[in-house]
């Protein structure tokens, strides 16, 4: 596939960003596109490497290679270098519901895995794939595709996030009567209020639902589903339930001082900065600011790195961002061999911008909070950190400590209003291989049954789950 010498010829190039310096003045994305003929120099590195473990997500030593979705990645990089646009958007489409999300959030799991990364730098395959998409919508390629012919079922979507949606284009295309519940005021899920806006612009997110409007899909916002008179409301209109409600309960942090004013989850601090700056490009000031303040960001994952995007662009003093974890090698372990995910230590745009800013990496590893110590105010004012190897105590200056240590499932509340069954980890149950609940003709799909991950594993989920769906309701299914 693609130019069978190209991985010879063309060094790996990514789309250019602007400077640190530069992109923390606003909220906006920061990746400039390629033009055509580079796209196509990229596009070319794909080798005709006969083993594609880029679209194969087969587990090796525990963990996922490849991706989800099992994209047809030579396929449409192929069509690329011959500049075969629509057909490389064709291919593009048949895996995947929504490349314009993937394409800006996704870490890329088709990229470790790529054959020519054995040896050199892998394909730019996640940009390949931004490219296509955005190339469909600037030809007005795509578009709304209602379907033809309406079968007379309703189903109900609980959750509008990346599983929800994708379950809800693929009932809706296949003819069902497809309703998507959201509880906050704007659907998208964790796409709208999750992630900050300069890593995926809610335009984005915003046009696609407009999309699926247009398609017959009908968005209720406003709606929690938690509520038992809603919940049975649904269980008695609709032939079908999907409950994609994600995995919002946040791991909290037990601590002396943990009641001081002045600590939020990080899932709150981020929803409220980018509600604010939707409604009014942050003038109506009601979000949880970092202005000025020393700030201590627990959790070294990717949701801390959007903390501190965020921080440094609302004017922090200091963001320090505190991980348990010894940190990762610069290079993969002998122990971690291609084409396993690389366990290496990554340096993402928010750490990126605190070197620029504060002159170091905001990051210390191997470090936890024993203690949180309130001014006469009762506002947190300093923590006091231990370090998990040697036992030494350091007291810091903290005005917001903020949580990012990951999500413990569902809300209680959802899978009360369903009398949903739970795992041990406190996600919906499910059969193996299956997305019944517990409860007759409701379903379950993303984070909130396979517990917190990533956004091409919501859509995988929300695909799959409706082929479940549709063979419940008409007792065959079609779906791919």
């Amino acid at each position: 596939m693609g130019k069978p010498t190209g991985f010879l010829e063309y060094e790996r190039t990514v789309n250019p960003s602007a400077s640190p310096d530069e992109r923390i003045k606003n909220y906006t994305e920061f990746h400039e596109p390629m033009d055509d003929e580079e796209r196509r120099e990229q596009a070319a590195r794909c080798m005709n490497c006969g083993v594609p473990f880029c679209q194969s997500a087969v587990s090796i030593g525990g963990m996922v290679t490849g991706c989800p979705l099992h994209n047809l990645v030579p396929e449409w990089n192929d069509e690329v270098y011959h500049g075969n646009w629509e057909q490389a958007l064709a291919r593009l489409k048949k895996t995947n519901n929504f490349p314009e999300f993937t394409g800006r959030v996704c870490p890329a799991l088709c990229e470790a895995a790529c054959t020519c990364g054995l040896y050199d730098n892998p394909v730019t395959v996640r940009e390949n794939e931004l490219a296509i998409i955005e190339k469909g919508f600037e030809s007005g390629v795509v578009g709304p595709r209602p379907p033809q012919q309406r079968t007379s079922k309703k189903v109900a979507i609980i959750g509008s996030g990346p599983s929800g949606l994708a379950c809800a284009d693929q009932l809706n295309h296949r003819g069902h009567n497809v309703t998507v519940y959201e509880k906050d005021d704007r659907p998208g899920g964790l796409l709208m209020y999750g992630i900050p806006n300069m890593k995926l612009d809610k335009k984005i997110v915003q046009r696609r639902i407009d999309i699926m409007e247009k398609e017959g899909v009908v968005f209720e916002t406003g709606v929690d589903a938690t509520d038992k008179k809603i919940a049975k409301s649904i269980m008695e209109n609709f032939d079908a339930a999907v409950i994609c409600c994600g995995a919002k309960n946040p791991r909290d942090l037990k601590m002396p001082g943990r009641d001081a004013d002045g600590i939020c989850f990080a899932v709150d601090f981020l929803k409220a900065t980018t509600k604010s700056l939707l409604d009014s490009e942050l003038a109506d000031g009601n979000y949880i600011s970092a202005e000025d303040k020393d700030v201590i960001i627990v959790g070294g994952g990717d949701t801390g790195n959007d903390c501190v995007g965020t921080c440094i662009r609302q004017g922090c003093k200091s963001v320090t961002q505190i991980e348990m974890l010894p940190k990762a090698p610069d290079e993969r372990a002998d122990d971690n061999p291609w084409p396993r995910w690389p366990k290496v230590c990554k340096t993402d745009y928010g750490q990126e911008e605190a070197i620029q800013c504060f002159g170091s990496d905001p990051r210390i590893y191997e470090t936890t909070i024993k203690e949180v110590h309130a001014d006469d105010l009762g506002r947190v004012h300093e923590v006091v950190t231990v370090n998990l190897t040697d036992k030494h105590e350091e007291t810091m200056p903290c005005d917001l400590l903020i949580i990012a240590a990951g999500f413990l499932g569902p809300s209680e509340t959802i899978k009360k209003a369903f009398d949903l069954k739970v795992t041990e980890r406190s996600n919906i149950a499910t059969e193996a291989g299956s997305y019944m609940t517990s409860v007759e003709k409701v379903f379950a799909a993303g984070d909130g049954r396979r517990g917190q991950s990533l956004v091409v594993w919501a859509i995988f989920e929300g695909r799959e789950s409706a082929k479940e769906v549709d063979n419940y309701l008409m007792g065959y299914t079609n779906m791919i």
